[in-house]
């Protein structure tokens, strides 16, 4: 039985990331090679030395929404919503503290210039001239070991240079670290880069509550492979190429679009130590949660235990961790 305490680690809290680096590509590089069980440490502008002739790197496009939000009860204890999904019109899909708010009761946001009501379990209807007063009340929603209330810096920094599709409540957060003149750069090294496309949502941050992981369900998140990247995958098969997946979510595309053949839908793929990747050959991620899905993949990807091994060294060399952390290449 794969155990859910199988996944753990200790980490200290001065090394979880409150801020973003004001240059983005200058963050520390830590990179695992599989096959020779070895871990080196570089720079993250070192990863263009990795690349071969005929490699592809894909990275995830999605775009951030602003949708979190806070208010106030009537009482006027205080309200955190975060809108993970619209439903119909004005109503959302949300995560509400505190949980005790009850059905029918009224949420004051903006001074009362918009205002909810909790419909449902988990859903908000709001009362507004429309879905952009919603999210011009809302920020970006920063996960929660950020201990900072968000800032005009986060809307930029809290958004890869790439994102495109509006449609994630998280950032691809191992694409954070490329800038513009840094991808002109892998281009023209002769790389290419293929735009792919998951919305991240509530399933990736699931908590894994089961001891048996297996036993623990992905809900759906949208994806969309489009027909310029599924050519260029093509190209790098046929050249024997590798491929590059930019963070966990780009992994789990790619690999439900080889699996299913589904160029666009929702998937709800878990992966986990035992699954066979069927195309993806290097991974750059940025360092996770323990005991969750996104530890559970690199786990998979590399080996428990040199991943274990690389996390402690990591550790020891005070690298700066999760969304605005450092990377990890592996290759």
């Amino acid at each position: 039985m794969l155990k859910l305490s199988d996944f753990d680690y200790d980490l200290p809290k001065d090394l979880i990331a409150q801020y973003p680096l004001r240059e983005r590509d200058m963050a520390r590089l830590l990179v695992i090679n599989r096959k020779e069980k070895t871990i080196e440490h570089r720079a993250f502008k070192d990863l263009v030395n990795y690349f071969s002739k005929d490699d592809l790197l894909a990275l995830n496009d999605t775009k951030v929404l602003h949708c979190r939000l806070e208010g106030r009860r009537k009482t006027g204890g205080k309200v955190q919503a975060l809108l993970l999904k619209q439903k119909e019109g004005l109503t959302f899909k949300a995560l509400i503290k505190p949980s005790r708010i009850k059905f029918g009761e009224r949420i004051i946001f903006n001074g009362g210039t918009i205002y909810a009501e909790m419909t449902a379990r988990d859903e908000l209807t709001f009362y507004a001239p429309d879905i952009d007063a919603v999210y011009r009340q809302a920020q970006i929603p920063l996960p929660p070991y950020i201990k900072r209330a968000p800032q005009d810096l986060d809307s930029v920094y809290y958004q890869t240079v790439f994102a495109q599709r509006e449609g994630s409540i998280a950032a691809p957060t191992a694409g954070l670290h490329f800038t513009p003149g840094f991808i002109t750069e892998i281009e023209s090294s002769g790389i290419n880069i293929a735009y792919i496309t998951l919305h991240i949502n509530y399933p990736t941050f699931k908590p894994v509550k089961t001891e048996d992981i297996t036993s623990h369900k992905m809900d759906k998140e949208y994806f969309c492979i489009d027909e310029q990247a599924q050519d260029l995958l093509k190209k790098t098969v046929a050249h024997k190429g590798r491929i590059f997946a930019v963070g966990t979510t780009s992994v789990r595309a790619l690999e439900t679009y080889i699996l299913t053949g589904l160029k666009e839908s929702d998937t709800d793929l878990f992966i986990y130590p035992g699954y066979k990747f069927k195309i993806i050959d290097c991974l750059l991620t940025n360092f996770h949660l323990p005991r969750t899905t996104l530890f559970m993949l690199v786990c998979a990807f590399a080996g428990e235990g040199l991943i274990k091994k690389a996390y402690q060294e990591a550790i020891d060399k005070k690298y700066r961790f999760y969304s605005y952390g450092d990377a990890m290449l592996i290759i």
